[in-house]
């Protein structure tokens, strides 16, 4: 009996149904649970949780294969007795809200509903192989036993002091394996710990038993692995206690992403291994467990998928089954919204196999086989058919020519969307004065409808007709309105336009600012977030680097034109002459006599004796203006005398 191990939280959920591998169970980034059937390559059942996109699906495992009762029968005569066939049913799912949903395949609904128990997100559960018992661990650090039966915990104990990310129960139902940073064995009937194994540095992903047989003699052997390790390690419970290194390494090319082994029942009996890493690749193992090997393993056979394009590019594989034949594995490969599964004949004595496979066409193939399930009315010549129209769409005046042009080539020919959109007038009328609201409303909706056309189809004149808008308030209304399904395509598509020219980098700012804004609930409740804006972020990243020495660099070059500039601006400028080409001076008494008191006193004799010299002559002048007086007095008294004769 293959064995799957325990799915981690770090990458989406994928596991085929235990025995037949008749389903593929998937979880999605959308938090939708998926059943695909492997034989029919169709989607079986599809189940939305009520809160899928705020408590997503972190981890599933399928429960052991049952009997099941489809319905009332009749009852059957003896010899039409039949032995019931055991097919898989149940399918519990961790959510990251703490609660454990557990879907029945059967009934196509959901069975029950464990919660109350868990405070932190749950990282992984695991099915007791007998009793209706379901293990559970969480990130509160607790591992939680509940009772299916009547949907209550059973037990619950503290196993570690890191989140648990990782349980494994064995063959017999008497041990759990559970696993933080170190790997504990748990006895199942006292909770008590049996051993201790220790050996990562990092958390635990994968635990799976290796061997079916009891504990006593040394022959019990299971198998871990870790996040970022790429290396699996076999381990073996000793009864001497000297278990504290692994016996076997296998080494791979990545992290392990799902594993599927074929455990051994006796020593003769070598240990079939499939181990799908995170780059895409699978390989093989075959290994006899009979004590330490020295060297690491490498695998057998090692399997890779690519496309039949003139340059191959490589196919991601999903996960592996290995069947009862040695050489048949049951791969899934492609996406996980639409997988493709194929049970593929492996030539095992070669190293390396590349197979090439057309995912697009296995792609196309099914969607047609959807849509031709649709049928169209027949409808009369004479009767009127009223087809709703998209918002903000008008249709041209030769739009009724043109639907009967279509009425007639309807059975020969399909129109493509570039004929579609060439009948659709999506020119805006002009905004009236009355009614501006209406016309930004119509040209609103307008843009929206043809932002989804356009990342649908990928037709890149759609885009650029949309993308070329710089009215913020168009772009955040257009944002508001597409649905959630194109917010991760245009997000790709902003991504990749602002690797592009900078002048189209600085339009593609401002519609991401618009997605963050409006779409940021959603976002974030995408567990594999980082990786899908990882390209964004790193570039983003790449580029603001340099804005510090930008910065600087371009305070420098301010500086030294400034500079430059004041320095053309002085030279420009005449010398100033200061030398003055008027001087007036005013006389006055004021002046002199100041003049006169701040001489020394040394001199004051010569100033004496010139004082008594201008004495004498103002007397002088006084004596000469007396007799000029006395002059002009004669005569006036002569003219006088004249002008009486």
């Amino acid at each position: 009996m293959a064995s799957d191990g325990g799915s981690s939280s770090l990458q989406l959920p994928c596991v085929f149904s235990p025995k037949s591998r008749q389903f593929l169970a998937l979880c999605a980034q959308d938090g939708r649970l998926r059943v695909w059937n492997t034989d029919s390559k169709t989607l079986h059942q599809e189940y939305v949780p009520s809160a899928h996109l705020s408590a997503t699906c972190t981890c599933i495992a399928w429960g052991p294969c049952r009997t099941v009762k489809e319905g009332p029968q009749r009852k059957k005569r003896k010899s039409e007795a039949v032995q019931a066939e055991e097919r898989a049913d149940l399918l519990a799912m961790g959510t990251a809200a703490g609660s454990v949903l557990i879907y029945s395949t059967v009934k196509g609904a959901l069975h029950c509903t464990l919660d109350g128990g868990h405070t932190g997100g749950v990282n992984c559960v695991q099915w007791h192989p007998e009793d209706s018992l379901l293990y559970s661990g969480s990130d509160d650090t607790n591992i939680i036993e509940w009772d299916l039966q009547s949907g209550k915990t059973r037990s619950v104990w503290k196993a570690d002091r890191a989140a648990i990310t990782s349980l494994c129960v064995s063959p017999d139902g008497k041990l759990l394996l559970s696993a933080a940073y170190v790997i504990k064995l748990w006895n199942l009937e006292t909770k008590e710990i049996y051993r201790k194994f220790t050996g990562h540095s990092t958390a635990v992903t994968t635990l799976c038993f290796a061997t079916t047989r009891p504990p006593d003699g040394n022959g019990l052997y299971f198998l871990s692995g870790a996040a970022h390790d790429r290396l699996l390690s076999v381990w073996q419970v000793r009864d001497d206690g000297r278990d504290k290194n692994s016996v076997v390494s296998f080494t791979l090319t990545d992290e392990p992403q799902h594993i599927n082994l074929v455990p051994s029942n006796c020593k003769d009996e070598a240990v079939r291994l499939a181990v799908v890493c995170k780059d895409g690749q699978l390989h093989l193992f075959e290994h006899f467990l009979n004590g330490p090997c020295k060297k690491p393993l490498s695998p057998s056979c090692t399997v890779q998928l690519s496309d039949t394009k003139d340059s191959p590019a490589p196919i991601p594989l999903l996960a592996a089954a290995l069947a009862t034949e040695t050489r048949t594995v049951m791969l899934a490969y492609g996406n996980h919204l639409q997988p493709v599964m194929e049970r593929a004949e492996l030539n095992t004595s070669e190293r390396h196999i590349c197979l090439t496979r057309d995912v697009f066409t296995n792609l196309s193939l099914s969607t047609e086989t959807n849509v031709s399930k649709v049928k169209t009315p027949v409808v009369s010549a004479k009767s009127k058919v009223l087809v709703p129209g998209l918002p903000g769409h008008q249709a041209p005046k030769g739009s009724a020519q043109a639907s009967e042009k279509r009425k007639k080539d309807i059975d020969t020919k399909e129109m493509s969307i570039a004929e579609r959109l060439g009948e659709i007038d999506l020119a805006t009328a002009a905004s009236d004065k009355g009614a501006p609201k209406s016309t930004a409303s119509l040209q609103t909706d307008n843009f929206a409808v043809l932002l989804v056309q356009g990342l649908e189809s990928n037709d890149a004149n759609i885009l650029n007709k949309v993308f070329q808008t710089r009215k913020e308030i168009v772009i955040k209304k257009t944002v508001a309105r597409i649905p959630l399904s194109a917010v991760l395509p245009l997000v790709e598509e902003i991504t990749k336009r602002l690797q592009g020219h900078p002048f189209s980098a600085k339009l593609m700012v401002q519609w991401l600012k618009a997605v963050i804004t409006h779409h940021t609930s959603y976002l974030a409740s995408l567990p594999d977030l980082v990786t899908q804006l990882g390209v964004l972020y790193h570039m983003s990243e790449n580029r603001v680097k340099l804005l510090p020495k930008l910065t600087k660099l371009h305070g420098k070059l301010f500086l030294l034109t400034t500079q430059m500039v004041t320095n053309t601006s002085s030279s420009a400028v005449m010398d100033v002459d200061h030398a003055a080409k008027l001087v007036y001076e005013e006389e006055s008494s004021e002046d002199d006599a100041s003049g006169d008191e701040a001489l020394p006193d040394e001199e004051s004799d010569h100033w004496e004796e010139e004082e008594d010299e201008m004495d004498e002559d103002i007397e002088e002048d006084g004596d000469g203006r007396r007799e000029s007086k006395a002059n002009g007095d004669e005569n006036m008294e002569h003219e006088n005398e004249s002008e009486e004769e």
